[in-house]
């Protein structure tokens, strides 16, 4: 299954923040909307730091139990409604793709190297090629759940996002340095070039009137 329409931001905050308490402290989960609320507006593992209301919270449950992504929780003490996110049913994902994807949902695009270290308290990768693996596997699955973004000028890793709001669009990269001082080089020598061409021009010019002169000179 997946979702009929792409989440938004604030869905996707809901969602990871649901599977992060399910993998890390799971002895306080599912979440009361007033612990959902605290652990969509932490300031450690997420980015950007979002500050969420109890109303923009509702409104996101909302959206995601419409996915069949999220919802209330069965238990037998009805005097505070809880909630749980619904992955498992949804996607059938593995706990090491489960993590991966957490993570690109709290924080957005990262390389393999940030993925293996900030999943760690979710699931402990061996290596860097155990993540690129589980990152081949989202991006394999119909429709894809990840893709590899093009790689940014400086950088020595592809950054990896999570497609469940759509695909995601960069910005062309920048000219590399290396490109920018040939061209710069290029510019010079035609530069160079043209000065080296007037300059001919002058002299031959000069060259010019002064055999008029000496023409002229004869029929004085």
């Amino acid at each position: 299954m997946c979702p009929v329409n792409l989440l938004g931001e604030v869905e996707t905050r809901v969602l990871g923040s649901l599977i992060e308490k399910e993998l890390t402290t799971p002895e306080y989960y599912p979440l009361s909307l007033n612990a959902l609320v605290n652990a969509c507006n932490q300031k450690s593992n997420r980015d950007p730091v979002m500050n969420l209301n109890d109303n923009a919270v509702s409104e996101a449950l909302r959206r995601l139990e419409k996915e069949g992504l999220a919802g209330p929780a069965d238990a037998m003490d009805n005097r505070v409604t809880k909630f749980e996110h619904r992955l498992q049913e949804a996607f059938n994902l593995g706990r090491r793709e489960t993590a991966v994807l957490c993570e690109l949902l709290l924080r957005g695009p990262q390389t393999p190297g940030e993925l293996r270290s900030r999943a760690e308290r979710m699931y402990r990768f061996d290596d860097l090629g155990q993540v690129q693996s589980t990152l081949q596997l989202l991006a394999q699955r119909e429709p894809p759940m990840a893709k590899m973004l093009p790689r940014q000028p400086g950088t020595k890793e592809a950054r990896y996002s999570h497609l469940l709001s759509g695909d995601v669009q960069t910005p062309a990269p920048e000219a590399a340095p290396e490109a920018a001082i040939a061209h710069g080089t290029s510019n010079g020598e035609r530069i160079t070039r043209l000065e080296n061409e007037v300059a001919a021009l002058h002299k031959e010019v000069a060259e010019l009137k002064q055999q008029l002169a000496a023409f002229r000179k004869q029929f004085e």
